[in-house]
């Protein structure tokens, strides 16, 4: 934890929800795992293989801070959290840190997924394509590198995309409205949305005429290559440690 913080320009952070969630900095590690969700079937592999440290980005407990007082007398977190303490599981998450590293851990193992690395403007968070291609094409090229069998667009199919606004995760329907209408993207690929909000903007600039689609690819989805951005990273930083990645996969399923 500490040599990954370490690397963080700024860090430590006063104000963080990176902390450990179960366990203590003192255990000895048999192994690490990295993934976006320690899911109990995250967990139940974790145990199988052998391995006592779980490094995952997104929350244990079903909410940003990972409160648990709201959960205590909860069947599904009170059996998660017996599991972790039987079997000595810790769980560090790493959500701040991996997004202000240098690179941001997370769009890097992102694009490198989708093997856009000649065309990303790390400083931008912009694709620039040397040639467009259409919407559908790019749909299914995402789909096809990502692994994701159906997403959510708004677009024509037909519309040519070049300039890819590229903002994986939740980054919020302000965040997400105003940075689209500052660098005026031909597609904004994200996360997730709030329905009532970044959607609803496409639409209605699409109305005014302008031409500007949006792919929204499922949160797990955008962001479980940077868990193996951080995967590869311990395995160059402790070449004798045993580590594995372990994706949480999209919990929601499609009729």
């Amino acid at each position: 934890m500490d040599q990954f913080v370490n690397e963080v320009p700024g860090a430590p952070f006063e104000n963080t929800v990176d902390t450990l969630k179960s366990g203590n900095r003192d255990i000895k590690v048999t192994g690490i795992v990295t993934t976006m969700f320690p899911t109990i079937e995250v967990i139940q592999k974790t145990i199988s293989a052998g391995a006592n440290f779980i490094i995952c980005h997104e929350p244990s407990f079903y909410n940003h801070l990972d409160e648990t007082e709201w959960l205590k007398n909860d069947d599904v977190f009170n059996y998660k959290m017996d599991l972790l303490k039987k079997h000595g599981v810790a769980i560090w998450r790493n959500h701040d840190y991996i997004h202000r590293h240098v690179p941001d851990g997370v769009l890097t193992g992102v694009v490198a997924r989708l093997q856009w690395e000649k065309y990303f403007d790390k400083k931008e968070n912009n694709v620039v394509f040397n040639q467009p291609v259409s919407l559908q094409t790019l749909i299914g090229e995402v789909k096809t590198k990502l692994g994701i069998s159906t997403l959510r667009y708004i677009g024509d199919l037909s519309q040519k995309c070049q300039r890819i606004l590229l903002l994986p995760g939740a980054y919020g329907g302000r965040l997400q409205i105003s940075t689209t209408s500052t660098k005026k993207p031909d597609v904004l690929i994200c996360g997730e949305v709030s329905e009532w909000e970044t959607a609803e903007y496409i639409r209605d600039a699409n109305t005014k005429g302008q031409k500007i689609a949006l792919i929204i690819l499922g949160h797990v989805d955008s962001e479980e290559p940077g868990s193996v951005y951080m995967a590869e990273w311990l395995k160059q930083k402790f070449p004798g440690m045993k580590v594995m990645h372990i994706p949480a996969n999209n919990p929601l399923s499609f009729l």
